[in-house]
């Protein structure tokens, strides 16, 4: 089954990964991988590191001819900040310069600083950043081509940005179509061209204002034949697992299945989703469930919402208390984006992949993409 590592840091040499378990045969556009990571570097309010790196993917092994050999993937992305780090961030010797003692809130720089014994934040502050969801991206870009083959896509769009919200019955027929290529069409990625021009009038003023914003995002899984996870164990249920993913994404603190929490009003006779058969297979004339019933896909677009909350370095840092002096002082302040709630969606589309991915493989087999098809086919002609 698909799994993978990354490594590096943020101001490290390179960020680094290994896919492993992507089924052999399996034909990679790599203009369309390399798309993906440039998709996560756009969107109004991001920071001055996106305008230095290019993210450039260099493919190491795995691969012959454009075609998976079954075999590990591995692939890096050299981060060009490097250059302004060499000494600081030297994995042997080199001059660790002014220490970084003044843990921000919202970030993992006390708490990992507690947990693995350093009394310089830094060594925390390079591994948890946000860089690492780059190297996820990557993943997530190669797994698509996989399931790609199978007609699976997995979109992404905003639907708020702090207090402006998208009007989703404006936007319903856009959704029907190739989301993503008229979300990437949008500054913040959103779909009602009022709410975008809100949206970016917003970030201007919270950045003027020294502050950040949060938001939320709907991803849309397509084409997700019924039965992929299961009933019968807590840790093969899709929607757990689906949750787990985006969860580790950084910074991302909601994931709501479907209707999920704004259906809680509703009486059972209007949530649940009624069924019915046409053309030779069964539908639901609702999707409040998101496309998943019982911790299996049922075949319809499989919806998730995700909040994202604002990014916690700040350029009017919050209170802090020094971890060597204990004394109170304002938190350590960072090169930082006003939001990076559009990139976060293409990362949890990435987070998304592997999940999908592995049910796929899990119920029509893992070694090579014709047995795979074959079996999938077989089974759709079955249900």
């Amino acid at each position: 089954m698909i799994r993978y590592l990354t490594a590096g840091e943020s101001h490290g040499p390179a960020i680094s990964g290994i896919l492993e378990g992507m089924p052999a045969n399996v034909p990679i556009n790599f203009e369309r991988v390399q798309h993906e990571l440039q998709r996560r570097m756009q969107g109004f309010g991001r920071g001055g590191r996106m305008r230095l790196e290019t993210d450039t993917i260099e493919t190491l092994s795995g691969i012959r001819f454009s075609n998976t050999l079954g075999s590990p993937i591995s692939f890096l992305i050299h981060n060009r900040d490097w250059a302004n780090w060499q000494e600081e961030m030297a994995v042997e010797s080199g001059k660790a310069g002014k220490e970084f003692t003044k843990p921000r809130p919202g970030h993992a720089d006390l708490a990992g600083s507690q947990k693995y014994n350093f009394d310089d934040l830094r060594n925390v502050l390079e591994r948890s950043s946000a860089r690492e969801t780059a190297m996820r991206v990557a993943v997530g870009a190669f797994v698509k081509e996989l399931l790609y083959t199978f007609d699976i896509h997995i979109f992404s769009h905003i639907i708020q940005i702090g207090t402006v919200k998208a009007d989703i019955q404006r936007i319903t027929d856009k959704l029907n179509g190739d989301v993503n290529k008229l979300a990437d069409a949008s500054e913040v990625r959103c779909l009602d061209p009022d709410a975008e021009k809100q949206m970016i009038d917003l970030i201007k003023e919270t950045k003027s204002a020294g502050d950040t914003l949060g938001g939320i995002i709907q991803l849309i899984i397509r084409n997700v034949p019924p039965g992929l996870g299961s009933y019968v164990h807590w840790d093969r249920k899709l929607d757990a697992q689906l949750a787990s993913a985006i969860m580790s994404v950084n910074a991302i603190k909601g994931v709501q299945i479907g209707t999920g929490f704004s259906g809680v009003h509703l009486p059972g006779s209007q949530f649940h989703d009624e069924i019915y058969y046409d053309k030779h297979k069964y539908r639901r004339k609702t999707n409040h469930a998101g496309g998943i019933e019982g911790g299996m896909s049922t075949g319809e677009d499989i919806v998730i919402h995700i909040m994202k909350k604002p990014i916690p370095t700040l350029m009017k840092p919050l209170e802090s208390v020094d971890i060597k002096t204990k004394e109170s002082f304002k938190a350590h302040k960072e090169r930082s984006d006003i939001t990076a709630v559009p990139a976060a969606g293409v990362i949890a589309e990435a987070a998304a992949a592997p999940i999908i991915a592995n049910a796929l493989m899990e119920k029509f087999g893992s070694d090579t993409l014709a047995d795979i098809k074959l079996a999938y086919e077989n089974y759709l002609k079955r249900i």
